[in-house]
């Protein structure tokens, strides 16, 4: 039986996302590089968990002993406990694992080898904070932050700054201990400085005096008992190696081999999409009414949403995908999907939406607007009605977004 093209573009995603997969990437890696016994692992993000399998098939009993903290739902069967916590704002879980990281880290002998794993999510899901910050006003900045429509590099220069892990700090606090640091890159150009916020990483910008042009005053007041950050050539770091096992493109060739086989010409697009989710939507729609039919496109990025005060369901992806919709509108054979590998769009449990030229006509008649839909922040309710969500459950990875879309012949 011939496989449609939705069908064919979410096989194409789901290849993607596996060849992105944190278990494999960690396994594949630590088999290449073995690290001697003892080691300590440190395991922190959405795949945490994925990341760790991959480290316990890899090195065995050469691991002692195991700290792993990921997000809420993300949880699975390790010989280790799995902590979870908030995600994507911090809670009182984020600051209990943070307590217990500290603990962790003081019991590891001079001896012992560490081991970080870091993927998406680090940021909120473990957190030590400084003396005149408490969570309240953290989670009241990581809101403003969300709702910014800052991208993720903006965010986390804030973010490191109000921490005593973050911006190289969990490096001193192991220091005289060899690190080894593995992350998943969910962040544009793959920066270690901003990936988790950077918790091994020596950071220059953090010896500067913050720029808080645009920041309210309950920002620049917090920032105001932002703790010391360890120089850029401080010892601490000397002890550090630190590998990226699984970027976005990564996951953009994986999508190019896939829709390859299905028999589709290719055209892995160089852009980085970012920016406003709607205006990039649009502007992708309209490029892919004029492309050459029967190529699959592929883009990779993260956009941003600047929310409204009382925001709907949804996230960037679908925010991108409804606004390519409304450009879609009424063309035949045209589809373009938008979703996060990691499997979460935003605060939802959808990863994204691959919509068609019918996708506002299915919405509509279900008695919805879609550029109301997109002011409220509320694209999810819109493509829920439409038919047009997808729903991953966690992926074990996050390399950011991905984007295809296809054009068949007439």
């Amino acid at each position: 039986m011939p496989v449609g093209p939705r069908q064919r573009l979410l096989e194409i995603f789901g290849s993607a996302v596996a060849a992105v997969n944190g278990h494999a990437c960690v396994r594949r890696y630590l088999h290449t590089h073995p690290v001697a016994a003892p080691v300590y692992l440190i395991a922190i993000g959405k795949a945490a968990c994925a990341m760790a399998r991959g480290a316990q098939d890899a090195l065995g009993a050469a691991v002692r002993d195991a700290f792993i903290v990921t997000k809420r739902g993300y949880a699975e069967d390790l010989p280790w406990p799995v902590r979870v916590a908030g995600h994507p704002l911090p809670d009182e879980a984020s600051i209990e694992a943070g307590t217990a990281l500290l603990e962790f880290s003081a019991r590891i002998p001079s001896a012992g080898r560490v081991l970080v794993l870091l993927s998406g999510g680090a940021s909120a899901l473990v957190e030590v904070l400084p003396d005149g910050v408490d969570l309240k006003r953290l989670r009241e900045i990581n809101r403003w932050l969300l709702a910014s429509g800052r991208d993720i590099a903006a965010c986390n220069r804030i973010r490191k700054r109000l921490s005593l892990i973050k911006g190289g700090r969990l490096a001193e606090l192991l220091a005289h201990r060899p690190i080894l640091g593995l992350a998943i890159a969910d962040v544009p150009g793959d920066d270690p400085r901003v990936i988790g916020s950077g918790p091994l990483t020596a950071d220059a910008d953090l010896q500067r005096p913050v720029d808080s042009s645009g920041l309210p005053d309950f920002v620049r007041e917090a920032l105001a008992h932002g703790p010391p950050a360890p120089a850029p050539d401080a010892e601490c770091f000397r002890q550090v190696r630190y590998e990226i096992v699984a970027t976005l493109e990564d996951a953009k060739r994986a999508a190019a081999q896939a829709a390859r086989k299905l028999g589709h010409e290719v055209v892995i697009e160089p852009e980085f999409v970012s920016g406003a989710a709607a205006a990039a939507g649009a502007r992708l729609a309209r490029g892919l009414l004029q492309s050459a039919a029967g190529a699959v496109h592929v883009w990779g990025g993260e956009t941003t949403v600047r929310l409204p005060e009382a925001p709907g369901r949804g996230g960037r992806n679908q925010s991108l995908a409804l606004a390519a919709a409304l450009v879609l509108r009424g063309h035949e054979n045209v589809w373009l999907l938008a979703a996060a590998t990691d499997g979460s769009d935003g605060p939802t449990e959808d990863a994204g939406a691959l919509v068609d030229g019918g996708t506002i006509g299915r919405g509509t008649d279900a008695g919805l607007d879609a550029d109301e839909s997109l002011a409220r922040a509320d694209a999810g309710e819109f493509l829920e009605a439409s038919g047009d969500l997808i729903q991953t459950g966690p992926t074990g990875t996050n390399v950011m977004d991905i984007i295809l879309g296809l054009r068949a012949e007439d």
